[in-house]
């Protein structure tokens, strides 16, 4: 009995001056917190770029005719996805009017919207541009330029002239990578079957 009166003066001895923790739950690693954290980040770095100068080129480009269709797929897209996108089976998650705006600020709202929306994994959307019958200093000014600035954003795998139904060749409908969350959301889903 004297020997555990002993070894408990020694532990009190030695917990003399520690203090209780102000908290005892644990934090522990929270995906979803992760995951709202980086998009609060991605966020910021938007709001970031919309201060900034277009990224986009608005130098010299070559002109397309304002009767043009706009056509492009990256490597490896396969048939069928850019025949559906061709044809406008996908659903529209998004859609950006250029109308009435100058050239610097459509360069601006292009970039920021397709970003945008690559960030929260949308797909397919509308750009309307107009066909530019009129504009200056040279016919289809704008649809020019977006056919050029859909070519530089790595995020685009393609695009092509809308149906009449969607603007027909005023318009275009962009196809955009898959976010590498929804990669992982796919992998998962494939993997369990």
């Amino acid at each position: 009995m004297t020997e555990q009166l002993d070894d408990n003066s020694s532990f009190f001895d030695e917990m003399d001056g520690v203090k209780p923790l102000s908290q005892d739950k644990v934090d522990a690693h929270d995906p979803h917190r992760a995951i709202l954290s980086k998009q609060q980040l991605a966020e910021r770095n938007n709001d970031v770029v919309k201060s900034q100068k277009p990224l986009l080129t608005l130098g010299a480009i070559n002109p397309v005719s304002p009767d043009d269709f706009l056509s492009f797929k990256q490597p490896g897209i396969q048939d069928g996805v850019f025949k559906n996108l061709r044809l406008g089976k996908y659903t529209l998650d998004y859609q950006l009017n250029l109308a009435g705006l100058t050239l610097e600020m459509s360069a601006i709202a292009l970039f920021n919207q397709l970003q945008n929306a690559h960030q929260k994994g949308l797909r397919a959307g509308l750009i309307r541009h107009g066909k530019g019958e009129n504009s200056t200093p040279f016919p289809a000014l704008k649809k020019s330029y977006v056919n050029h600035w859909l070519r530089e954003l790595d995020c685009v795998i393609a695009f092509h002239t809308a149906q009449p139904l969607h603007g027909g060749l005023g318009a275009t409908y962009v196809l955009l990578k898959k976010h590498a969350e929804q990669k992982l959301i796919n992998r998962e889903r494939n993997r369990r079957r």
